[in-house]
């Protein structure tokens, strides 16, 4: 009875670490998944808005992450050479900040620090 229940307990404990374990997600503070992005893109993507001398925008409130970006400010595509995971987001220079931008909704999904 006792062997039973020790095998019992191990398996608990081993399925609930392999559950906790599937379910973890990485997230901005505001529930949205965070965008990767490796360490060569965040470079060239420092460098590309010095080349091209991007001015930046000027908006009333501060963009920030989950934030929903103004109608009036314009939404720029992100270069292929920014990574094949980032072109499906536009992106937004606002405060020395590049933010990157769900077209869909607006909403700013990462800033690249």
């Amino acid at each position: 009875m006792k062997k039973l229940f020790l095998i019992s307990a191990a398996a608990v404990l081993i399925s609930t670490g392999a559950i906790a374990q599937s379910t973890v997600t990485t997230t901005t503070g505001t529930g949205h998944a965070a965008v990767q992005i490796e360490p060569q893109y965040r470079t060239k993507i420092k460098s590309y808005i010095t080349e091209h001398r991007v001015q930046p925008v000027t908006t009333k409130e501060k963009i920030i992450v989950g934030a929903t970006v103004p109608a009036d400010v314009e939404l720029v595509a992100v270069p292929s050479d920014w990574g094949p995971s980032l072109t499906k987001y536009r992106y937004v220079y606002s405060g020395e900040r590049v933010m990157l931008v769900d077209p869909a909704s607006r909403t700013v999904v990462q800033e690249v620090d």
